[in-house]
């Protein structure tokens, strides 16, 4: 649930208020000089004990947990393991408040709704205390059932209580080729990587909503191992599997939409009839929430470049031979760096080459393009930003719970950036003017700190004159003596001279942006009275 303060933009306690001129509002709190996450890893490593018991693990029962819920001395548990974060509190981005929330019990659930993609034991090693202990007393033991005598699968693989909606697959050879199938049993509204959906008789209609297709399915190939997961709404189905014998490098994916139907293709390497398909892997033939799969990473190469101002560039990553995976409209990846022996992870969400594409990328293996902002006293983009052409980064496959399906019926769609949370914005605007019947306009309030920030300026402004559904309106809060625009920062005033909402109108907004940004703008949003089934936040 979202948190709508009623201070002014920003929040007394935001980046945006504190940070010297140069830095961006991305943490959510004002972390104190010296407590960034790169001091955090050089503080983890100078030796000093983190825990309190000198080295020691132990296994801690649930009363000892729950003695450790002050801000002098909190311990938590994540996955069955336990840390003593004490240290930690000043270097955490969220504050100290997020912290304590899980203090002394287990919170694996309050981490993976805002954190799941970061490597707390990579970043929390220094402070690990030890393992939960699962003693079980006899007066338990007595009432409790007795165990299964076949092997059953842990609850968060287990098939949702509808089994009709289970996927399955199959497989079919011929002399040269392996198909391997996978049946939704239910209609795949297939995404094409321009946003539209096909329909019977040829064409192409509105997307409602990106179920499985090209853009929904990730498939990896890599020394024999076949890794397929397809994404059905909040499901993620998977297949892994080690081949029975040996195939060629290149993968095709291709996706029957009327009949909900997927199909894998891999070409022999020597001709000739398999007796299987080959050897099931972990997860495999498995169907659970996507937030229940851990992220799957691949490494990317760095192809290219590109300046888009003075501290911002378009990385082009391009996968590894074997990877199909198509980012749908509104999803992120996460890039995974090893930094000074830290896993760092961040996520970005992927623009096309251009905010005016001149045709729709390939389905198959297609490259991503990443608008990064570079901070100088950053940890991660530093890191990206001194990568080589043909340097390589791991890459996730797509993530994020926006849906597109509240789109197919709107007549307005408003979308409010501030800095690079354009990003999401960039493939919205292009999916709005061109895959769209009803949306008839497209609005974009766009907030930056000087002129010279302004991301893709002139390719908006090249929009803006060319379409007359499109419209674009730049915001500055440090603008120079010559700017004729709106200065200032998101405020009520703004945003209802923004919105039109007249009879029979039908709108839709998105917003992303620094933490406070994104906080306050969807709570004004709120306030003029968009609903909550109107609204979308991008959280990074």
């Amino acid at each position: 649930m979202l948190n709508i303060p009623t201070q002014s933009f920003p929040a007394a306690s935001s980046q945006q208020r504190v940070a010297p001129s140069g830095q961006s509002g991305r943490n959510k709190v004002a972390l104190k000089p010296g407590h960034s996450l790169m001091d955090w890893i050089r503080f983890a490593k100078s030796g000093k004990d983190l825990t309190g018991l000198r080295g020691r693990l132990i296994d801690v029962s649930q009363e000892e947990l729950q003695k450790h819920n002050t801000r002098e001395d909190c311990w938590t548990c994540i996955r069955g393991m336990v840390y003593n974060v004490t240290p930690y509190m000043d270097y955490h981005p969220g504050g100290e408040e997020e912290l304590m929330k899980a203090a002394g019990i287990d919170g694996t659930d309050l981490f993976d709704q805002v954190h799941r993609w970061v490597n707390y034991e990579s970043m929390l090693k220094e402070c690990l205390v030890g393992r939960m202990a699962t003693k079980t007393t006899a007066a338990v033991k007595a009432i409790m059932p007795p165990p299964p005598t076949s092997l059953a699968p842990p609850a968060a693989v287990a098939p949702p209580p509808n089994k009709d909606s289970r996927p399955r697959y199959d497989w079919f050879q011929t002399d040269a080729t392996v198909h391997l199938v996978v049946y939704a049993k239910r209609k795949v509204k297939e995404t094409l990587p321009n946003g539209t959906c096909p329909v019977p008789g040829g064409g192409k209609k509105p997307v409602a909503a990106p179920i499985p297709g090209s853009g929904c399915t990730t498939a990896d190939l890599q020394a024999g191992v076949l890794r397929v997961e397809a994404l059905l709404g909040k499901m993620s189905y998977m297949i892994h599997l080690r081949l029975a014998d040996e195939v060629e490098g290149s993968i095709s994916v291709q996706t029957a939409f009327t009949v909900g139907k997927i199909q894998i293709i891999l070409r022999k390497l020597t001709a000739g009839k398999w007796t299987s398909l080959g050897q099931p892997l972990d997860s495999h033939n498995t169907f659970l929430c996507k937030k229940d799969r851990a992220p799957f990473y691949r490494d990317y190469v760095l192809v290219s470049k590109t300046e888009v101002n003075h501290n911002t560039h378009v990385f082009r990553l391009q996968p590894p031979r074997g990877t199909v995976l198509q980012v749908p409209v509104g999803k992120h990846v996460y890039l995974k760096a090893q930094i000074q022996d830290t896993e760092v992870v961040r996520p970005y969400t992927p623009v096309d080459q251009s905010l005016v594409a001149a045709s729709p990328p390939s389905p198959q293996g297609s490259d991503l393009y990443l608008m990064i902002k570079v901070y100088p006293d950053g940890v991660f983009t530093p890191y990206i930003n001194s990568l080589n052409i043909g340097e390589r980064i791991s890459v996730s496959g797509p993530e994020g719970n926006f849906s597109l399906r509240p789109l197919r019926d709107i007549t307005s769609l408003y979308l409010l950036a501030a800095g690079t949370g354009f990003t999401p914005m960039a493939r919205l605007i292009h999916l709005a003017l061109h895959s769209s019947e009803s949306i008839r306009l497209t609005k974009l309030l766009f907030f930056n700190r000087r002129e010279e920030d302004i991301l893709w300026r002139r390719e908006l402004d090249e929009l803006a004159a060319s379409s007359d559904r499109f419209q674009v309106e730049y915001v500055l809060s440090e603008p120079s003596d010559g700017w004729t625009g709106r200065r200032g920062r998101v405020d009520q005033a703004m945003l209802d001279g923004t919105l039109e909402r007249t009879d029979g109108s039908r709108s839709y907004a998105c917003v992303c942006g620094p933490s406070a940004f994104t906080e306050i703008a969807t709570g004004l949003l709120k306030q003029l009275g968009v609903g909550e089934e109107e609204l979308h936040a991008f959280q990074g």
